[in-house]
């Protein structure tokens, strides 16, 4: 049996708590759960809703804390940041900020500490996906070793429907904030995003359509579409000239996947997914076992397919961040693949850095050539002597510049958590 603690709470983390309910694990601590927020009934009454953040940071309080979106704020956002480096276990709706550089923040102070950040991303361990993902492996893989693909091996997009109720601007970005993550999974992290619904920015969102062109030369299509409580969900189909597998994906903390066959519609197969389940059964798996390892291995084992790992989450918001630069410009963005690290970090600062000295020895130059000038012209001896010294100045400035260079190489490395075995996030370049 678990201890959870709660930081805040939304739809994805009510899922989570009702599941942790039926499964006899124990809520023990709450803070910042607003008493009119629409999901506030998943905290029992008996247990106080306002107690103070800090109280998370004690690792006897609980095994792992839950941070919802509801309510969000600087003051959660500094709590989660603090929390992070205390090396804390968090479950994590997604997304709680669309804010790339908030989640490459995290990323790099979860390097330090050895924190579990585990986003709520849990539709990529259905087996339908893992199945979908072998279906195109396989296509690509016949494509790749034959001279002449045959029509049976081709696909020509996934197409991705999502049907909402809402599908204001935040919405439909939130919501590609989760999608965009199935995305990756079945075709490798986009090179090149682009965007098409219409020529005004502000409506365009309603029919927005964001296409992404992956590794795998698999093109991908998300699209909002208009849907009532009742059809509320995704549609996700891989097409091809011979055939087209469908999954039908409901919203909601569960429910049936609908997988069907163009070739044979009739013999629909059905398979029950709770979402809070599958998020607790990582969670729990990662409580209990102390080997990253291990726990991949075991998570992996029923779809071949790991468990959302926070540089996930951090990716998928960063595509939902680029979609309106691209709507606003009405192009594409190309993306590319760069670590982010300290010392990347460090690089990026001390090459800016490098830029403004060269930018003001230039300004220097000029100030005294005319100082010195116009001493010379007044007799003002002073003034001489300041302008004569511009060069020493320069050079020392020069010389403290490049010993910080050898800051990386004079700090120990500390200890860190085993990188991810996916590719590195994408950067933007239009």
């Amino acid at each position: 049996m678990m201890k959870l603690g709660l930081l805040g709470i939304d739809q994805q983390i009510a899922w989570v708590l009702e599941a942790a309910h039926r499964l006899g694990d124990r809520l023990v601590v709450a803070c910042d759960v607003a008493a009119d927020s629409p999901h506030a009934h998943s905290v029992p009454d008996s247990l106080p809703r306002d107690s103070p953040w800090e109280t998370l940071m004690d690792t006897r309080s609980c095994d792992a804390i839950l941070v919802g979106g509801d309510g969000w704020g600087d003051t959660r956002a500094e709590a989660v940041r603090k929390l992070v480096q205390a090396g804390r276990t968090l479950v994590l709706s997604q997304p709680l900020e669309l804010s790339m550089l908030w989640a490459y923040e995290l990323d790099m102070i979860r390097k330090d500490s050895g924190a579990r950040l585990i986003p709520i991303l849990p539709d990529r361990l259905h087996p339908f996906i893992a199945r979908l993902r072998l279906t195109i492996e396989e296509a690509l893989a016949h494509r790749d070793g034959s001279a002449q693909s045959d029509s049976e091996s081709i696909i020509d997009t996934i197409l991705l429907e999502r049907r909402m109720p809402q599908r204001s601007r935040n919405t439909v970005l939130r919501q590609l904030a989760s999608d965009a993550d199935l995305v990756r999974v079945l075709s490798g992290d986009p090179r090149k995003l682009s965007t098409l619904g219409g020529s005004d920015p502000e409506t365009v969102w309603p029919t927005l359509a964001v296409g992404f062109d992956g590794p795998s030369h698999v093109p991908a299509r998300w699209q909002a579409m208009r849907g009532d409580s009742q059809s509320a969900g995704l549609t996700l189909s891989l097409i091809g000239p011979a055939a087209a597998h469908t999954i039908q994906i409901p919203d909601g903390p569960r429910g049936d996947w609908i997988w069907s066959d163009a070739t044979a519609p009739v013999k629909a197969e059905l398979a029950f997914f709770d979402r809070g389940d599958a998020i607790l059964q990582v969670l729990r798996t990662y409580v209990e076992d102390n080997s990253q390892k291990s726990v991949a291995r075991s998570l992996a084992m029923e779809t071949d397919i790991l468990p959302a790992a926070w540089d996930d989450a951090a990716r998928a918001i960063e595509l939902a961040e680029t979609v309106p630069r691209s709507v606003a410009r009405g192009r594409a963005i190309d993306l590319h693949q760069e670590e982010f690290t300290e010392l990347g970090t460090f690089k990026g600062t001390m090459a800016s850095l490098g830029c403004g000295i060269v930018l003001i020895a230039l300004l220097l130059l000029v100030v005294a050539t005319l100082v010195g000038g116009i001493a010379r012209e007044v007799g003002w001896g002073l003034g001489e002597r300041i302008a004569g010294v511009w060069p020493l100045v320069v050079l020392a400035v020069l010389g403290v510049f490049l010993s910080l260079q050898l800051l990386p190489l004079l700090v120990a490395k500390r200890p860190q958590t085993p990188p991810s075995p996916l590719p590195a996030p994408p950067r933007q370049r239009e």
